[in-house]
């Protein structure tokens, strides 16, 4: 695809979300906004298709009472009504309350009581069921949109709009609403509740200034790569700050297409199909696609696997000290290039100029494993009261060990204690109807104290060396970083997820859940074909598990080795409430579920 930096929306003009959106559709009328997969095959909606769509929407809104100011939840999957719904809900000057599709029916009712939304659009039969459950409690009882029928066995109580095809014709050709034009760019555009690694979420106040920061940030740090008629492939939950900037209204900001995958476990299939040239995705992605290489190689020849470790090698010297590289080893790693890393871009769809890395530490020995073998790896880091980048690595520039300089316009300096402060356009309004928590957050200087600790290389590039809340001291005072010691777990073929432990004890011990297709292989071979919850307790499966941990133990320092462990009986999950929708161990909840049996450790 030729580069083409006009189809970036003029940033330095832009107001508002929706005028960004409008003055998009304006220029690409006819051209695919977005694909969704519907029987079996992506169907295009063009750009006048959507606006189209929201613009009814947002009529429909306005003419059932919405004011502006007031909040919307948005309960759905990821898929093409939910950007409709999206810029409905900001055309009508509402603010959208985006709500994951794991919430139970208590996550529900705590967003809908916090934030006290009129109405919701709500996706399937299945998500509808809790939602109206939720709305039936709630102390505001919400009115609600359906994008599909819902259902309905028995009145709810809930004032329902159905047939979501009729809703947009019948709105269709109604006036442009006042609101467009009354949008300013202070006004919150987003309320977003944290996933939460630890206690109830709380509404995190985005503006359309806020968000419009970070595309404005994102379009300087990728403009590089020769930006053009881009495609995204959208698979982290758009309910997530992460997606919702950077995987909705920063493609609309660069005039590129948004196909949507299907689910996980579809992924490798849908990347061949949309063959997207920019993706965002969290660590643990790439960890486990790292696993399957691996894996996937074992069964292949000793002269496939040698030239794979030569390329790796190769690769890697060429990150490290390119100076240093040979004519010779410059030629083969060309040769290389065709013959191994083209096969591996095709894995990804086979022209990815950029897959960025976020909502969590990316592993350095992960993150150079890809980048030797072509796949551009772009680290970032930032937090939903960012709105949510705060830095990225620069194309080019990348410094795996660190997570880039700051954005455009993006102050950050290091306090006293280590802790990494961030300044800017970016920084959140605050935590809906909770003062204290903003000024806990927020210092009277307007520095946001983010609770990560860091340092800001000789480069500009901040390095990330833990969470505040998140480091174990022991009961001879060290400082342990946990996320270190079960990143370094984690890379063992054995060991799906970790967590350690040890606040206030004299050593760590650890929280395993074996690899799914490890343990699958290893039941096969041994002809234990029990379930987890079964073979937790199995002294063959600890054995193997405990060559693993040995392994690592002997990469790290005397205070940070893994004396004990015990293995889950079942998967850190986001349905059991132990990993949030982004895939971070929620540690208080593992804690609280298993901190006797940690402790017991000590005593064993």
């Amino acid at each position: 695809m030729p580069a083409d930096s006009r189809r970036a929306v003029d940033f330095e003009a832009a107001t508002d979300l929706v005028d960004v959106f409008l003055t998009q559709a304006a220029r690409f009328r006819n051209e695919p906004l977005l694909r969704g997969k519907v029987d079996g095959r992506y169907l295009p909606v063009t750009w006048r298709g959507v606006e189209r769509s929201a613009l009814a929407i947002a009529n429909a809104l306005i003419n059932q009472g919405i004011e502006p100011g007031d909040r919307v939840a948005l309960i759905s999957e990821n898929r093409p009504e939910w950007f409709i719904a999206d810029l409905a809900i900001l055309m009508a000057g509402a603010v959208v309350v985006p709500c994951y599709v794991t919430n139970t029916v208590a996550d529900h009712l705590h967003v809908l009581d916090d934030s006290g939304a009129r109405a919701m659009i709500i996706s399937t039969p299945k998500l509808a069921k809790r939602a109206l459950e939720a709305a039936g409690q709630a102390r505001v009882t919400p009115w609600a949109i359906a994008i599909e029928d819902p259902a309905l066995h028995q009145n709810t109580g809930i004032d329902v709009l159905v047939a979501w095809d009729a809703l947009i014709a019948r709105h269709a050709d109604r006036p442009r609403p006042a609101t467009l034009a009354a949008i300013e760019p202070d006004d919150l555009a987003a309320l977003i509740y944290t996933s939460g690694t630890g206690g109830a979420p709380k509404g995190v106040m985005l503006s359309h200034r806020n968000i419009l920061h970070n595309c404005r940030g994102a379009y300087t740090v990728l403009k590089g790569i020769g930006l053009g008629r881009e495609v995204f492939l959208s698979f982290l939950p758009l309910s997530h700050s992460y997606e919702h900037t950077a995987g909705m209204h920063f493609p609309i900001s660069i005039g590129a297409e948004v196909w949507f995958a299907e689910s996980i476990e579809r992924l490798a299939t849908n990347m061949a199909e949309a063959r997207p040239t920019i993706m965002t995705a969290v660590p643990r992605l790439y960890e486990t696609m790292r696993t399957r290489v691996l894996r996937g190689l074992e069964s292949q020849s000793e002269g496939k696997r040698k030239l794979f470790r030569r390329t790796l090698d190769l690769g890697l010297k060429k990150y490290h000290t390119p100076e240093a590289m040979s004519l010779g080893e410059r030629i083969t790693d060309g040769v290389l290039s065709l013959l191994v890393r083209r096969k591996v871009a095709k894995r990804f769809g086979g022209r990815l100029k950029a897959m960025v890395s976020g909502g969590g530490p990316l592993n350095v020995e992960v993150g150079l494993f890809f980048h030797a073998l072509g796949v551009p790896i772009l680290q970032g880091y930032g937090q939903t009261e960012s709105a949510p980048v705060i830095s990225c690595n620069v194309p080019g520039r990348v410094r795996m060990h660190t997570v880039g300089p700051p954005l455009r316009d993006t102050a950050v300096r290091i306090a006293q204690d280590g802790e990494i402060l961030v300044k800017g356009e970016l920084v959140m309004k605050g935590y809906w109807n909770n003062e204290a928590a903003t000024r806990e957050t927020i210092d009277a200087d307007g520095w946001l104290h983010t609770g990560d600790v860091g340092v800001i290389d000789e480069r500009g590039c901040i390095q990330i060396t833990d969470r505040k809340k998140d480091i174990i001291v022991n009961s001879g005072g060290d400082n342990i970083s946990p996320q270190r010691v079960e990143g370094l777990l984690c890379l063992e073929p054995e060991i799906g997820q970790a967590m350690v432990y040890g606040d206030r004890r004299p050593h760590l011990v650890g929280l395993l859940v074996p690899d799914d297709d490890w343990l699958r292989s290893w039941s096969a071979k041994t002809g234990k074909q029990s379930g987890l919850d079964e073979l937790a307790e199995d002294p063959d499966l600890r054995k193997a598990m405990a060559e693993a941990v040995g392994r690592v133990n002997a990469k790290l320092g005397q205070i940070e080795k893994v004396r004990k462990f015990m293995v889950a009986p079942e998967p850190f999950t986001v349905d059991n409430d132990q990993m949030t929708p982004t895939m971070k161990v929620r540690r208080h909840i593992l804690k609280a579920v298993y901190g006797q049996c940690l402790e017991a450790l000590y005593r064993g």
